[in-house]
C-alpha cells in the first residue's frame, strides 16, 4: 500500500493529495506531527517536513518533486500541459503560491493562529495577523486577474496550478480566513475545484480543536 506522511493542514500535504486523488492513486494517509521531529519520520526525511509520500518501494519528499514524479509514472489525467509555454507558467505559478503566497499570507495566518497553538509555541503576533489579512487581499485580486483571462490559473484546462493555490486557500478556509465575497470569479473558480472528487478527503478534514466553519464543507457555499 503506498503511504503518505501529512498534516491536515500542510497545504503542501494537500497539494500531494489532491494529485494522488485526481490520478486515483490509492494511499494510506498517516498524519505525522512532523515538528516532533520523530527519529522514524526523520529517518524518512531528513528535512524533518511533510509530505512523505512511500511508493513503489521508495521514500519520496518535496511535495514539488513528488507532483512532478506522479506526473511522469501516472500521466493521465495529465497535470502538467505538453507545451513549454504552459508548463512553465503552471510551474511558475506553482511557486508563487508555494513560495510567495505561503511566505505572506499562509505561515502570517495559519502559522500564528493556528500552528503556535497546536506546536505550543505562544501566542499569536498580531502584527503578522494583520500582514497575513492585508496580504491576501493581494492575493486573490492578482488571481482575479489571471483567471479573468483565462478558464483556470495557468490557462483553459485545470493544471497542478490550481491544486497549488486551492491546498493554501482550503488551509486559510478552514479557519475562516478567506474573503470569498472580494471576487465572484476567485470564488467561482474554488467552488468549481472543490467540487472535485479528488476535494472529498480533503473536505472531510477535522482537526482536533479547530471544528469545521459551517460552509467549508458546502459546495455552494
Amino acid at each position: 500500500m503506498n503511504r503518505l506522511y501529512h498534516y491536515p493542514l500542510s497545504p503542501f500535504s494537500r497539494k500531494v493529495r489532491l494529485s494522488l486523488a485526481e490520478k486515483r492513486i490509492e494511499v494510506e494517509l498517516v498524519e505525522e506531527r512532523y515538528w516532533e521531529r520523530d527519529a522514524d519520520f526523520l529517518r524518512r526525511n531528513p528535512a524533518g517536513k511533510v509530505p512523505v509520500l512511500k511508493m513503489n518501494n521508495r521514500v519520496m519528499a518535496d511535495s514539488t518533486a513528488i507532483c512532478e514524479y506522479l506526473e511522469e509514472t501516472h500521466p493521465t489525467p495529465a497535470l502538467l500541459p505538453k507545451d513549454a509555454e504552459t508548463r512553465y507558467e503552471v510551474r511558475r505559478l506553482v511557486a508563487w503560491f508555494d513560495d510567495k503566497f505561503n511566505e505572506e499570507v499562509t505561515t502570517k495566518l495559519m502559522g500564528e493562529r493556528v500552528f503556535r497553538k497546536v506546536m505550543g509555541t505562544g501566542y499569536p503576533d498580531s502584527a503578522n495577523v494583520k500582514a497575513g489579512a492585508k496580504a491576501i487581499k493581494y492575493h486573490l485580486d492578482y488571481m482575479a486577474w489571471l483567471l479573468d483571462q483565462r478558464r483556470w490559473l495557468a490557462g483553459n484546462d485545470m493544471t497542478l496550478a490550481d491544486f497549488a493555490a486551492a491546498a493554501h486557500l482550503s488551509c486559510l478556509d478552514y479557519v475562516s480566513d478567506v474573503d470569498w465575497n472580494r471576487s465572484e470569479i476567485v470564488k467561482d473558480w474554488y467552488a468549481k475545484i472543490k467540487s472535485r472528487p479528488a476535494f472529498r478527503s480533503i473536505l472531510a478534514d477535522q482537526i482536533s480543536g479547530f471544528p469545521q466553519p459551517g460552509h467549508y464543507a458546502d459546495l455552494d457555499f
